[in-house]
């Protein structure tokens, strides 16, 4: 009994100070609301940009099919002459194996004339008579000082493309031709086997001797040499790797 009484006297006591704080103006305890936790936000990858397609380079663009002078061809020279002691005129004929050179086609099939020319070493031509050949080189062709001729190619007409693998065309090569420290254009008929990777063939062309600032031949045993100078080319291409 003793012990009811006092729980009853501790509940009116706390009461009574709730009171007496509420008309004095003080603030009343209330129970501390437990913090609610903030949501984690997860940070979203930025994604990693793609590496684009590489953009074909200006020399990608150049890149093209090349054919080079191999070995088995022949340039020559030829020019009707009227000898002493003959009773008919004859082709006085220069041979030279000493033929070099490349030629480049573009992706397109375009000629590359920045990257193809044609050589011919002057100084290696023989005919069947030296006298000749020592006229010709010393005065004529002048090696000592143009020992090259070059031919730079610019323009095909009726070759087909794409090259055929096989069989055989005909057109006409145009271009500058360099003999004698003299530039001039050129234009050459042309006919050509094609086979696989190889290019076998004929090129001709003609002019006289004023085009390229020479003169015409005039020694002893010659009576007469025509103003027309032929030339004549046998040439296997094979394709560069």
């Amino acid at each position: 009994m003793l012990h009811t009484v006092r729980s009853i006297a501790v509940v009116l006591s706390l009461s009574g100070l709730a009171v007496v704080a509420a008309a004095c103006g003080a603030p009343v305890p209330t129970a501390t609301p437990t913090p609610t936790a903030t949501p984690t936000r997860t940070a979203t990858p930025t994604p990693t940009p793609q590496a684009s397609a590489p953009t074909p380079t200006a020399a990608a663009a150049k890149v093209g099919t090349r054919f080079v002078i191999a070995e088995g061809g022949e340039a020559r020279y030829l020019v009707r002459e009227q000898l002493a002691g003959v009773s008919f005129p004859n082709d006085a004929i220069g041979k030279t194996t000493a033929v070099t050179g490349a030629i480049v086609l573009g992706p397109d099939g375009a000629l590359s004339a920045d990257q193809s020319k044609f050589s011919v070493d002057l100084s290696t031509l023989k005919s069947d008579r030296d006298q000749r050949d020592n006229y010709i080189k010393r005065n004529t062709l002048d090696t000592a000082r143009f020992p090259l001729a070059e031919f730079v190619p610019r323009e095909f007409t009726g070759l087909p493309s794409p090259l055929p693998s096989e069989g055989q065309a005909s057109f006409r090569m145009a271009g500058d031709m360099t003999v004698h420290g003299v530039t001039s254009p050129l234009t050459w008929d042309v006919t050509a086997t094609f086979s696989g990777d190889s290019i076998t063939g004929q090129a001709t062309t003609s002019f006289d001797f004023a085009k390229f600032g020479m003169t015409r031949p005039r020694v002893q045993i010659v009576l007469s040499v025509e103003d027309e100078v032929r030339l004549q080319v046998d040439f296997v291409l094979k394709r560069a790797e």
